[in-house]
């Protein structure tokens, strides 16, 4: 079945976007990409996001590209080894040009997450979960 997963955004500038997401740390793939797209890798299992010139996203989906300015289409959620990686992503994405709409902060006794916004408005979710505190109806 499915062995790996490629996430696609459309992007204005993918040499802006790649800058902006290497400042935060992430890395990507040299033989994936051009002038119009980049290969991001994520992860210890290297999930794919494919940054996409957005006139060429816009031809393989072959539909409007939402506004991330009035919707969000999708939260892409990624795990952090602790609290404060959190807050270290947090402020890396806003000195990098990003928007930081969900303050680092405790959720649920037991989780510490915060979120921004990228270049072109692309919805991230940073998460970690302390285990040990984990609620039973979780586990």
């Amino acid at each position: 079945m499915t062995k790996e997963i490629w996430i696609n955004l459309p992007v204005k500038d993918v040499e802006r976007s790649k800058e902006f997401f290497a400042q935060l740390g992430f890395k990507f793939h040299p033989g994936h990409g051009d002038a119009n797209s980049a290969c991001m890798l994520m992860g210890e299992k290297n999930v794919a996001v494919m940054l996409f010139e957005a006139e060429m996203f816009k031809g393989f989906t072959q539909n409007a590209l939402t506004d991330t300015k009035q919707s969000t289409e999708v939260l892409i959620s990624f795990d952090a080894e602790s609290p404060a990686e959190v807050d270290e992503l947090a402020a890396k994405a806003e000195k990098a040009g990003g928007t930081v709409f969900g303050k680092p902060q405790e959720i649920q006794g037991w989780m510490y997450g915060g979120g921004f916004a990228d270049l072109d408005g692309h919805r991230w979710n940073m998460l970690y979960m302390d285990q040990s505190k984990m609620p039973s109806n979780f586990q």
